[in-house]
């Protein structure tokens, strides 16, 4: 597996390395010891598998707060997604920075989320499935989030926001600027 630090050294890109032959192929999607040899010591405790069916669909950017909060190894099993990770720790010297990767079932490729970012994606093509594992369960209490199109974040997402399809609750969450941040 190869194992690649992005602009945010935190927030690994993984590529798994797949063997094809007539029947198919196979590959070590998950690995623990190579992602320990990389400095994630993960436990991971649910699979979430979310199938989405129209191009243009936004999820996001959703986080949970300390104690629960959630790191993530996220990949498109159909279609692609430009996914991205938003550093939402407050004394972090990337705070509000983004990673914005395109991850499909053609390259094959993971992200590393880890606690402490913001989540979330577009999908780029209809039907997309895309199945990440957490490393603490989901926690109404905790949940948070912030507005995908929030102009400090500066993400390009491709799409203007008219055409962006969200659900209400994702349509409806605040800018970075108008949360309350615990101190941490």
């Amino acid at each position: 597996m190869k194992i690649e630090r992005l602009s945010i050294p935190d927030v690994l890109l993984l590529t798994p390395l797949r063997h094809d032959d007539q029947r198919g192929s196979f590959s070590e999607t998950f690995r623990a010891d190579f992602l320990a040899a990389h400095g994630v010591d993960a436990a991971f405790v649910q699979d979430n598998h979310v199938v989405t069916k129209r191009r243009g669909s936004v999820r996001g950017l959703h986080y949970q707060l300390e104690p629960r909060a959630q790191g993530k190894l996220v990949r498109c099993s159909r279609g692609t997604i430009l996914d991205v990770a938003v550093d939402v720790r407050e004394r972090s010297p990337t705070f509000a920075k983004h990673i914005a990767v395109e991850l499909s079932e053609a390259n094959w490729q993971q992200l590393w989320v880890p606690p402490g970012f913001a989540h979330g994606y577009i999908t780029l093509d209809d039907n997309c499935e895309v199945i990440y594992k957490t490393t603490d369960y989901y926690s109404p209490g905790h949940e948070r989030g912030i507005a995908w199109d929030d102009p400090e974040l500066q993400i390009d997402w491709g799409i203007a926001s008219a055409e962006a399809i969200l659900s209400d609750k994702d349509r409806n969450l605040p800018r970075l600027g108008e949360l309350v941040r615990p101190s941490n």
